[in-house]
């Protein structure tokens, strides 16, 4: 039966009657472990009451602009106390992208560390640091919105707006669907600014009376790759999530250290983009239970995910309970109290919607996305191609890192960084590697050229989303600009 998306109600005061009743309970329960500075749940509770004291004098619409720190968990959850509409700025994205999300939300003031005030300032915010007021006996507002600003695979950010209804359904049911419990030590590795991080990092451990666990500063995007396994052996927790790229860089590391991750661990979620076949058998080898989930911020960040137990290689797993998913001439359609209210200065949302993805169900009712309806790509003899499926057959051998499958002229290239830095663009098995990876694609399918590009060029040139998805119109632009460079043939 059809969820409809107000058939459940979830307001922020419920969320906040949680962290109190584990404030009085085991008050002196590790809320927030940071480098140098901790805080149980009852100085948890009380510093986010202060804040939200300090914060009302603020205006409604606030900028948070941090590195990884426990401010900023602190400034999240302070300022939603006191019902503001916030608007993450994701240290990650351009001055440009920050310009742009600054006049299009008509952004004036921001609440800031004191390494990312400078940055603010110079965009032309009003900025300050979370303050603190005397506390009060005042209670949540009943209402905290915030407006998630995501590049996509464009690069234009556009502005999710979404309530506490959708974000505390969303945490209630990801909680419910990862058998989140008080026990978890959750290790919080993604940038405070993505959405997925705010629920997974912030509202899913503190509704079950969790730990987090933050690792030392480390640039504003994510830890360095060679990181990523030091600090989960440091920290030793049983839960995190992930992009595909830091799950490829932890793997690597493992591999290259031969070793295994911390046993501590029970469920690791990777989202953002499709994890290959390949790289969860070598997780899962490893000792990482990787559990791939599927959404956007348009749905509350995450639509679909694998539970223990019933977990299947390949699938986004099963649909979060109160969200309704289903297949309309093969595109992924949502229904439930996790859909966003629309986008900023656009027209309202109402009842299902459309992502745009393509998909389907294997038997037992786990979701199968298979790429982008937009996507496809039309070759010069008028045949449909989906690119991803391409991109999995090439991802599948170890030695490549990244393959993403673009159109010119209407021929397929297939753009490629190895995971061995020996195979040259030259190396003729960087040829046979490509030729074997495609063998089965039927002729009109295999992309007969290659162009390969290191992962310093896919960052400097700005190819990928902060979640790994490739902006496909910026890596043609790239292809379309060294045609004049001849391609090796893959046979």
């Amino acid at each position: 039966m059809q969820a409809s998306r107000r058939a459940l109600h979830f307001s922020m005061r419920e969320f906040f009657s949680k962290l109190s009743q584990h404030s009085a309970a085991t008050a002196d329960r590790s809320a927030i472990v940071a480098p140098g500075c901790s805080y149980s749940y009852r100085n948890l509770l009380s510093r986010v009451r202060a804040g939200a004291d300090w914060a009302r004098c603020l205006p409604v619409r606030v900028g948070l602009l941090f590195g990884k720190t426990a401010d900023s968990i602190l400034a999240d959850l302070a300022l939603s106390f006191a019902g503001k509409e916030l608007v993450p700025l994701p240290a990650f994205f351009s001055d440009s992208q920050l310009a742009h999300i600054i006049r299009t939300a008509g952004l004036s003031y921001a609440v800031s560390d004191p390494i990312s005030a400078d940055r603010a300032r110079s965009l032309g915010l009003i900025t300050t640091g979370l303050g603190a007021t005397a506390l009060s006996n005042s209670e949540p507002a009943s209402e905290a919105r915030r407006i998630i600003f995501t590049s996509g695979s464009t690069g234009h950010p556009k502005g999710v707006r979404l309530s506490s209804t959708q974000l505390v359904a969303s945490a209630i049911a990801v909680a419910h669907a990862t058998s989140a419990s008080s026990e978890d030590c959750y290790l919080s590795i993604l940038p405070s600014a993505l959405l997925l991080e705010q629920i997974a990092g912030i509202y899913v451990p503190f509704l079950v009376g969790a730990s987090v666990h933050l690792p030392a500063p480390a640039p504003a995007s994510v830890p360095e790759a060679s990181s990523v396994a030091s600090i989960a052996n440091a920290i030793r927790p049983t839960a995190t999530v992930l992009v595909p790229d830091l799950l490829a860089a932890w793997v690597n590391e493992l591999e290259m250290q031969d070793q295994v991750a911390p046993s501590t661990l029970r469920y690791v979620a990777v989202g953002g983009a499709p994890v290959s076949k390949r790289l969860e058998s070598d997780a899962w080898q490893r000792g990482l239970p990787v559990y791939q989930g599927y959404g956007l911020s348009e749905c509350g960040s995450v639509v679909c995910v694998n539970r223990p137990g019933t977990r299947a290689s390949g699938t986004a797993g099963q649909p979060l309970s109160g969200v309704h998913v289903t297949i309309d001439a093969g595109e992924i359609v949502v229904a439930g109290p996790t859909v966003m209210d629309g986008y900023l200065n656009e027209a309202e949302t109402s009842g299902a919607w459309r992502t745009g993805d393509l998909g389907g169900f294997d038997p037992e009712g786990r979701l199968i996305v298979k790429g982008r309806k937009d996507n496809t790509i039309v070759t010069n003899a008028g045949r449909n191609v989906n690119p991803e499926w391409l991109e999995e057959m090439v991802g599948s051998d170890r030695r490549i890192k990244r393959c993403i499958v673009v159109e010119q002229n209407g021929e397929l290239i297939s753009v490629i960084t190895p995971a061995d830095v020996s195979i040259d663009a030259g190396a003729p098995a960087l040829r046979d590697i490509l030729a074997h990876a495609v063998r089965e694609a039927p002729d009109y399918a295999k992309p007969r050229q290659y162009l390969v590009l290191s992962d310093k060029e896919f960052i400097d040139l700005e190819l990928l989303s902060p979640n790994g998805r490739p902006r496909r119109s910026a890596i043609r632009s790239v292809v379309a600009g060294r045609t004049r460079f001849p391609a090796a043939q893959l046979g």
